[in-house]
C-alpha cells in the first residue's frame, strides 16, 4: 500500500464536467494541491471502451490519477502515488502495464451504483410481475383493456426469494430493497463468511444503504466450485440478480446447466447487472423460447442491462422476446454515481495522507 503525505498533484481524466461541489472539500483539505481537470466530452460508454490520445507529458508529476480509462505508462507517471478509477470493475485495464504495479494503489468506484442499479433491478422485476409491457400498449392503443387471469398471474413479492449472485455493494442495496418488499434474501460469495465479522462491508457504503453488517440474507452459500453454485441455485429462487465482477473464474459462470437449474426448480426470473459475460446467452435464449405448458424447465423472463457482446447485435432472438427486458449498459447512470466517486476519492486521498487503509483497494490476484 503506497502513501503519500503531501499529494502533489491531482489529475482527473473522465467523460463528465468538474463537480465543483464535491471537489471543494478536496481543495479545502489540500490547499497546496493542484488539480487538473480533464473533461473528455464523449459519450461516458465510449470512454469506457475507446483509447483517445492523451499528451504522455501531462503525468509527468501527477501523484494521483483519478481516471476511468486513460492510464500513463509507468515510466511516464514516475510520482504517481495513487489511481481511483470511476467504474466499479477494473477488468478493461487489467492489461495494462500500471495495472500490474504494485507499488501503486488502485481503487475502484464500487458503492457508487449501487441505490440506482437496485432501483433498476427492481423496477424491472416489478413491471414483469405487473405485466407492465402490456398495459403500456393498451395506453398507446387508448384502451382500457381486462386481463382474464389477472389474478392468477400478477405475483406480488411479499414472500417470494431473491438470490444474489455476488454480495458486494449492489447485491447489498438489491438485498436491502428487496426485503422491504418482503422477500427472502439469499446471498452467494466465492469466500465464506461464517463468521459476523466477515459478513461485514469494509467497502464504501452510501448513508443509509447496503446492508453493512451483512445481516439480511436467510442463507449464505460460497464456493468455487460447481457443486457450491448449484446448491445456492436449487433453494427455490423467485429471482436471480447477478451482481459480479468479470473475472476468469465468472465466464459464463451461469450456463446451461445453471439455467436448467432456475428453470427447473421455481422458474426463475434473471437479472444480469454485473457483466455480460457471466451469462451464457445462447443458452438463456433457448431456454427463454421453451413454451411452460409443453416442458418441466423454463424462465419467467429476463433483464439484461449487460450483454455479451456489447452491443447486443440487432439480430439477436432476445431483442423479440415478450419476457426479456433489454436496456444499453445504464442501470448505474446517474447523478449519484459522479458524485459519491469523487466523495471516494476525497476519502481515500485523506486515509493515504495518514497512512491508513484506502476503501475499495483493488486485489490484483483477484481480478477486482
Amino acid at each position: 500500500m503506497s502513501s503519500f503525505t503531501s499529494p502533489q498533484h491531482l489529475l482527473a481524466i473522465v467523460p463528465f464536467a468538474e463537480p465543483i461541489h464535491k471537489t471543494s472539500p478536496i481543495r479545502k483539505q489540500n490547499p497546496a494541491m493542484k488539480i487538473t481537470w480533464l473533461h473528455q466530452k464523449v459519450h461516458p460508454l465510449e470512454a469506457w471502451t475507446k483509447d483517445f490520445a492523451i499528451d504522455p507529458q501531462i503525468y509527468k508529476d501527477v501523484t494521483v490519477l483519478f481516471t476511468l480509462r486513460a492510464l500513463p505508462d509507468p515510466d511516464q507517471a514516475p510520482h504517481l502515488h495513487y489511481v481511483h478509477v470511476f467504474s466499479a470493475g477494473t477488468n478493461h485495464l487489467s492489461n495494462h502495464p500500471l495495472y500490474k504495479d504494485p507499488t501503486i494503489t488502485m481503487t475502484t468506484s464500487s458503492g457508487s451504483h449501487g441505490p440506482q442499479i437496485a432501483e433498476w433491478v427492481m423496477m424491472i422485476v416489478l413491471a414483469n410481475n405487473h405485466r407492465l409491457r402490456e398495459m403500456n400498449r393498451w395506453q398507446a392503443e387508448r384502451k382500457w383493456g381486462a386481463f382474464p387471469d389477472h389474478f392468477e398471474r400478477v405475483r406480488d413479492l411479499c414472500g417470494q426469494r431473491i438470490g444474489v449472485l455476488g454480495y458486494g455493494s449492489i447485491g447489498r442495496q438489491v438485498a436491502r430493497v428487496a426485503r422491504a418488499f418482503g422477500m427472502d434474501v439469499v446471498a452467494y460469495t466465492a469466500t465464506p463468511r461464517l463468521s459476523a465479522e466477515s459478513k461485514k462491508d469494509r467497502a464504501y457504503v452510501a448513508p443509509g444503504t447496503g446492508d453493512a453488517d451483512g445481516i439480511i440474507p436467510s442463507a449464505w452459500f460460497s464456493g468455487l466450485n460447481k457443486a457450491s453454485l448449484h446448491a445456492f441455485l436449487a433453494e427455490r429462487i423467485d429471482t436471480l440478480v447477478i451482481s459480479l465482477p468479470s473475472t476468469k473464474q465468472t465466464y459464463h459462470l451461469i450456463g446451461e446447466e445453471e439455467l436448467e437449474i432456475l428453470g427447473r426448480t421455481n422458474h426463475a426470473f434473471i437479472s444480469n447487472v454485473g457483466r455480460g459475460e457471466i451469462l451464457d446467452l445462447n443458452a438463456l435464449t433457448r431456454i427463454l423460447k421453451r413454451d411452460p405448458l409443453h416442458s418441466d424447465s423454463w424462465l419467467r423472463g429476463a433483464a439484461l442491462d449487460v450483454t455479451e457482446p456489447e452491443p447486443l447485435p440487432a439480430d439477436s432472438e432476445l431483442w423479440g422476446m415478450e419476457n426479456v427486458t433489454i436496456t444499453p449498459h445504464v442501470s448505474g447512470a446517474a447523478v449519484g454515481y459522479v458524485e459519491r466517486a469523487v466523495e471516494m476519492l476525497g476519502i481515500n486521498i485523506e486515509r493515504g495522507k495518514k497512512g491508513e487503509g484506502m476503501l475499495n483497494v483493488v486485489e490484483r490476484e483477484r481480478g477486482y
